[in-house]
């Protein structure tokens, strides 16, 4: 029978089956055994890793279209580096390591696209490193919100980005919930994001990534912040 990559990442069968996650669970764990690759059908995830002393990072934020569990590729008896979960209810295909390799030995249709997707992952880390290495928490958070509303894509409208609390994003900042909280004010003041129950995000905040304290010289224009606050939903 003819291959179809597009029937065989989006429908069970031999060595793969279709899982669904809700907010918060996981598809794996950091330190079990990675025996399946999983390929993101809808909703969005995030990897985190967690250090021998504690400390907990998100190290990279997935939408559909990707594949989540690289390792388990990588060699028999490995095990998962990062923690894989949910931040949206997702739906994924779990595919079993030996059914992925033999496929993409025989289907080269699969493996060109195995092979564009680490491109892309290998790039967007680059830019993570960067990201984390020489810009500000501010910078850090701004262009996490823009990841989220998925600015870059022609033809889409100003979205709202999931539905996600101000402690998950401190975690993907890699700071306080306070500061999150500070600079949300601040995009909010200057009309870079809007908050109501949830966030919709401006093509306006690529300004706070592309001009160096753009926030702090917009607000000295206008005259500081005002005494307002973001509230959570359900706050």
């Amino acid at each position: 029978m003819t291959f179809d990559l597009a029937t065989f990442l989006e429908e069970a069968g031999v060595g793969r089956r279709v899982v669904h996650l809700q907010p918060k669970q996981v598809f794996f764990s950091q330190g079990s055994s990675a025996d399946s690759i999983f390929y993101l059908q809808t909703g969005r995830a995030k990897l985190t890793v967690v250090s021998p002393g504690g400390k907990k990072a998100t190290v990279a934020l997935l939408r559909a279209g990707e594949f989540i569990g690289d390792e388990s590729l990588a060699s028999v008896g490995g095990l998962y580096l990062t923690t894989a979960s949910a931040i949206v209810v997702c739906t994924a295909l779990q595919i079993a390591r030996e059914e992925m390799i033999r496929v993409m030995h025989e289907e080269h249709s699969l493996s060109e696209m195995y092979m564009k997707f680490l491109l892309a992952r290998s790039m967007r880390t680059h830019a993570d490193l960067v990201d984390q290495l020489f810009n500000s928490s501010e910078k850090r958070l701004a262009r996490i919100l823009l990841l989220f509303a998925e600015f870059g894509e022609p033809g889409k409208p100003e979205p709202f980005i999931p539905p996600i609390t101000q402690d998950d994003l401190a975690e993907m900042v890699g700071t306080t919930r306070s500061r999150v909280s500070f600079f949300m004010n601040r995009f909010r003041q200057l009309g870079l994001i809007e908050y109501d129950g949830r966030i919709r995000v401006h093509k306006s905040l690529l300004n706070v990534i592309l001009h160096d304290h753009f926030t702090e010289q917009e607000l000295r224009v206008r005259g500081g912040v005002k005494g307002t606050s973001v509230h959570e939903p359900g706050q």
